[in-house]
């Protein structure tokens, strides 16, 4: 489950904290019903605004864009509407990271 969130083929990592982890994690919390692995990649990605934890946001604005998910615009929607709820600053910074995100995409495309 873990590699269909992300989106790439993810191997385990060194010892039983990130087996147990991914686990639970993966196997239990995104397999869930009742919320799509799109829904639960917007509420992740609120949550890390909120917590100015843009360098994880990205991996994650990365996986949606790489599952289809989310398209380039929602992303740059997505950033502006958290401006107004995580604040102008950490919406600004999740715009750039978009950007970047965005770019790297389409270049990965071509």
């Amino acid at each position: 489950m873990m590699s269909k969130v992300y989106g790439w083929e993810m191997s385990d990592g060194p010892g039983d904290f990130f087996a147990h982890t991914c686990d639970q994690v993966f196997a239990e919390v995104w397999t869930r019903e009742g919320l799509s692995i799109r829904d639960r990649r917007l509420i992740l990605l609120g949550a890390l605004a909120a917590g100015g934890q843009i360098d994880v946001a990205e991996i994650q604005a990365g996986a949606a864009l790489t599952n289809e998910e989310l398209t380039p615009e929602q992303l740059e929607e997505i950033a502006l509407f958290l401006c107004y709820y995580v604040g102008w600053p950490l919406g600004t910074k999740m715009n750039f990271m978009f950007g970047t995100v965005i770019a790297n995409h389409r270049k990965n495309q071509k």
